[in-house]
């Protein structure tokens, strides 16, 4: 089992390595100014989602993948580090994609741009950069993603636990979902487990605590949230413990699934 996260002693070490690149995952217009440096901008909404389809964050199809990340200078056997400016958030959803695209030298950077900063490392302004095209290739694991279609089927089937990573009073209706439109509730048989009890500070939990909290270790599981971005969280966490190879995440998430009145719902 490769794990899935480096430190920032390992990174610093290794950050001359020719084969390693280092991503900033972003979600929107970096908000930010400084980057680690020698980083390069992923940006995960424009960039690395289909925005084709009117859900957020969605998986771009393969081909695109490819290109975009080629434009990025990434190769078939590029070393990838990506991280983001919270600590753990929107990395292990770039993580996430590198996986599902075939793409297995690619870890997060355990504590962010914070951990990084707080060593007094070094940085440099985010700034426009072009790169030396690479020749990245997209070998698709479609058995990491999950549609509703599929999430349907298993609420009778039951063939695996659908991992909820939205807030407690979200997944039990206790309080409005934050986009306009979507039903309260969770996907039925569903088990709440909120992306939050995973991290602490910005760091994963060890691996001792993780053992502890997280459930249904040895069985399939797929992985939920609002838009597919906190999903991946809970996915590494289990991935730090577990050999289980069967985890998958089901892309439309509660954006997908609560604004469908076909689909059942839970509360």
């Amino acid at each position: 089992m490769k794990i899935p996260i480096v430190s920032v002693n390992w990174l610093q070490e290794n950050i001359n390595n020719p084969e390693l690149i280092i991503l900033d995952a972003v979600l929107d217009t970096p908000p930010h100014d400084l980057q680690i440096i020698g980083a390069r901008t992923f940006d995960i909404k424009n960039k690395f989602s289909d925005i084709s389809t009117s859900l957020p964050n969605t998986l771009p199809k393969p081909e695109a993948f490819a290109a975009e990340a080629r434009k990025l200078g990434i190769n078939k056997h590029s070393k990838i580090v990506v991280y983001d400016t919270k600590g753990i958030y929107s990395s292990p959803r770039a993580w996430y994609l590198f996986k599902s695209m075939g793409h297995e030298n690619v870890w997060v950077l355990d504590g962010g741009f914070p951990a990084w900063t707080k060593e007094g490392l070094a940085t440099e302004k985010v700034g426009a950069k072009s790169f030396r095209e690479g020749d990245f290739e997209v070998h698709f694991k479609s058995e990491m993603f999950k549609n509703k279609f599929q999430i349907l089927h298993n609420v009778t089937s039951k063939e695996a636990i659908v991992i909820d990573a939205r807030s407690s009073d979200r997944f039990n209706a206790e309080t409005e979902e934050p986009r306009e439109g979507l039903r309260s509730g969770h996907i039925p048989n569903s088990v709440n487990l909120p992306f939050s009890q995973v991290i602490k500070d910005g760091h994963f939990l060890p691996k001792e605590e993780l053992r502890h909290i997280l459930p249904h270790q040895d069985q399939p599981l797929y992985f939920s949230c609002g838009s597919g971005i906190t999903a991946c969280i809970d996915l590494i966490a289990y991935e730090l413990i577990s050999s289980n190879n069967l985890k998958a995440v089901y892309d439309g998430s509660w954006t997908e699934w609560g604004q469908d009145h076909d689909l059942p719902i839970e509360k």
